[in-house]
């Protein structure tokens, strides 16, 4: 048996149209995830809808919607792998509409895949205030995603094709507002693409001899290369915590004929094992496992970083949802939180925000209304100093310690004992307004009558 590859979770992140689902499909065909047959099937489909441009998309956006819109809504999950890693992919969408679909890809990623396009035109469309190249990159760094590669697609469309002038350009701007972000560009790596060609993405190009191959400071030594592959073999692993208490926060629940009601979801702690007594929050459900199952494949234990689904007992579906978190009923089960305080960062509100402002919170898979119940001190964003106790309004740029009281139960955790369910974004006007991370939780105290299902 050769020893099992570590697995890594990339979300691929950018502005709609930018060639995210063409790139990431052809780098599954080449690494073979999906068989000729297959893609010559989407090819003649493809062709029939007079779309043949999209056939490395299809092999990702497998709903019938999306083909029609040409758009990727859900979050499909695809695996394939590298020399060292087996990557799980999570393409995220990128229209305005989808963001939140977004954000649940996103907060399951160890690592961000940027794709910007350098055709005429689409990059600055992606990059300009109303574009979402930026709110992605934002929301990637806010929900912990450390690790960011930057992808120059469409090179083949540059005029002239394959110009260097106009990758140095993207390659420029992109840097500079990734590094107001917070990531520090040095770190960045950035590669010239063609997904729809599979230019550079396997085999080093021929097409631009100009291109000397990308470079990335880490600390455990500078990594460099040609290829987008490349790229993703030099990734750094996540760190995994197996000794914390298990969580595992929903991503959807499915109920599955002759099989019974199945949770799918990213464990982030702890080991989960068949037999096991859980504990699901806010939902205030006991179950026990009967077996778990990732890539349609069976386990008898499960680790940190695994997307799976597992399968309970006497639970009907309309009892749990997305957002719901699972933990072991005997070892710290997780319970909903009557109110937290976290510290919070206000990006792009467009007024002043006073208490009772209302904003929807994304942490980890959840999407809950909550109210800053007040505002407890603003501090100075670099240093974490304090500037003034109770302010009365917060403006853009402002960061603040705050009390939040969610208006609907919802299971959240400190950021420091458990970093996935302790970072949040905050939307509203289809924006993200703020994001923020969890100081300390009020466990709701009424939460000790669980119902048990035998």
């Amino acid at each position: 048996m050769v020893k099992e590859k570590t697995h890594v979770n990339v979300v691929i992140i950018g502005h709609v149209d930018s060639g995210k689902s063409t790139t990431t499909g052809h780098l599954v065909y080449k690494c073979g995830g999906i068989d000729q047959r297959r893609l010559e099937k989407f090819e003649k489909a493809a062709a029939q809808m007079g779309k043949s441009s999209f056939k490395f998309a299809w092999v990702l956006d497998k709903l019938k919607a999306e083909r029609e819109r040409g758009i990727t809504i859900d979050i499909s999950l695809l695996k394939f792998n590298t020399q060292k890693y087996t990557m799980t992919i999570i393409d995220a969408p990128g229209h305005r509409d989808f963001i939140k679909n977004m954000i649940t890809g996103t907060s399951q990623a160890d690592v961000a895949l940027l794709v910007v396009s350098a055709a005429k035109g689409e990059f600055e469309a992606g990059v300009s205030r109303s574009g979402q190249t930026r709110e992605h990159a934002l929301l990637a760094y806010t929900l912990g995603v450390k690790q960011i590669i930057v992808c120059v697609n469409k090179m083949d469309l540059t005029e002239p094709p394959y110009s260097q002038k106009r990758f140095d350009e993207v390659a420029r701007s992109v840097s500079s507002f990734l590094k107001k972000v917070g990531y520090d560009p040095a770190t960045v790596p950035f590669v010239p693409i063609s997904g729809w060609t599979g230019e550079n993405m396997i085999t080093a190009t021929q097409r631009m001899p100009w291109f000397q191959g990308w470079k990335a400071r880490r600390r455990e030594g500078n990594a460099s290369g040609r290829t987008l592959l490349e790229v993703l073999d030099s990734i750094q692993p996540p760190i995994r915590t197996i000794n914390k208490p298990l969580r595992l926060p929903l991503q959807d629940v499915y109920k599955i004929g002759g099989v019974g009601t199945v949770p799918v979801g990213k464990i982030e702690t702890g080991v989960l094992k068949p037999g096991m007594t859980l504990m699901f929050s806010p939902a205030k459900l006991t179950a026990e496992v009967k077996s778990i199952e990732m890539h349609h494949q069976g386990l008898q234990a499960a680790l940190p970083g695994h997307n799976v689904g597992f399968n309970i007992k006497n639970v009907a579906v309309k009892n749990l949802r997305r957002g719901d978190v699972a933990g072991n009923a005997q070892q710290d089960p997780p319970s909903d939180v009557s109110s937290f305080e976290a510290q919070v960062i206000i990006l792009n509100h467009p007024g002043k925000l006073k208490a009772g402002y209302s904003p929807v919170l994304d942490c980890h898979t959840a999407h809950v209304t909550c109210r800053f119940a007040e505002l407890r001190e603003k501090i100075d964003r670099r240093t974490g100093k304090k500037l003034e106790d109770h302010p009365q309004i917060l403006m853009s740029g402002d960061a603040a310690t705050v009390k939040l009281v969610p208006i609907k139960p919802m299971c959240v955790e400190s950021f420091f004992t458990y970093p996935s369910l302790g970072r949040f974004a905050a939307r509203d006007l289809k924006q993200t307004v703020a994001v923020g991370v969890i100081k300390s939780v009020e466990k709701d105290q009424g939460s000790k009558k669980a119902q048990v299902c035998k």
